[in-house]
C-alpha cells in the first residue's frame, strides 16, 4: 500500500516543488516583465502604424483624394 501512495504523491509533484522558492519567484517576475515589455512593443507598433497612415494621408496627391471621394460631379450639375 505504501508504494501506491508514494506513486500518487510523485504524480502530483510539479517542477516548482523541486525548485527553490526564490528561483520560482524570480522566474515569475521575469515572465511578468516580458509580458509588460511585449505589451509596450505592441503599443509602440500601433502608434508607429497610425503615424505612417497619417503621413501617407497627408502626402496624397489631388488625384488620389479625388478618386477616394464619394462625391459625384454629376449630382451638382
Amino acid at each position: 500500500m505504501k508504494k501506491q501512495t508514494k506513486k500518487k504523491d510523485d504524480q502530483n509533484v510539479s517542477v516548482s516543488d523541486h525548485l527553490n522558492k526564490a528561483l520560482v519567484e524570480q522566474l515569475k517576475a521575469v515572465k511578468k516583465d516580458l509580458a509588460i515589455e511585449q505589451e509596450e512593443k505592441a503599443v509602440e507598433l500601433e502608434k508607429k502604424k497610425r503615424e505612417e497612415r497619417k503621413q501617407r494621408e497627408k502626402n496624397k496627391s489631388f488625384e488620389e483624394l479625388l478618386n477616394e471621394s464619394s462625391l459625384s460631379w454629376k449630382e451638382f450639375k
